[in-house]
């Protein structure tokens, strides 16, 4: 059974900086990238930003280049999620998901997980 849970989130300050885990597990198979989606109430699942299996390419969205920078663990089957100069527009609930390339930005798995909370306000 596949799990994707995220941690990390919480309240943050303009300008500050979170940084958020996915844990994966229960894969059948190897997806060929990860990546990061937000929502927000009443939206859909947001593409972020997408890594590759090996860490060699990365993909995001203009919204927010140059202040999240996505990586991965594949040793710990951890993604990652670094925000920084984070922005009231920032705030949303923060999911991972799998994709089959990084330049996809559809989920792979229709199912989610619990998310991870993240307010920036000051």
């Amino acid at each position: 059974q596949v799990q994707l849970v995220e941690s990390g989130g919480g309240l943050a300050q303009p300008g500050g900086s979170l940084s958020l885990s996915c844990a994966t597990s229960g894969f059948a198979f190897s997806p060929g990238a990860m990546a990061w989606y937000r929502q927000t109430p009443g939206q859909e699942h947001e593409w972020v930003a997408s890594i590759s299996r090996d860490g060699g390419r990365t993909n995001y969205d203009r919204a927010i280049k140059g202040r999240f920078t996505i990586s991965t663990d594949n040793a710990k089957d951890t993604l990652y999620l670094q925000m920084n100069n984070l922005q009231p527009e920032d705030t949303a609930k923060y999911y991972c998901n799998a994709l089959t390339r990084v330049l996809s930005t559809r989920p792979v798995f229709a199912s989610w997980g619990q998310g991870t909370q993240v307010t920036v306000s000051s």
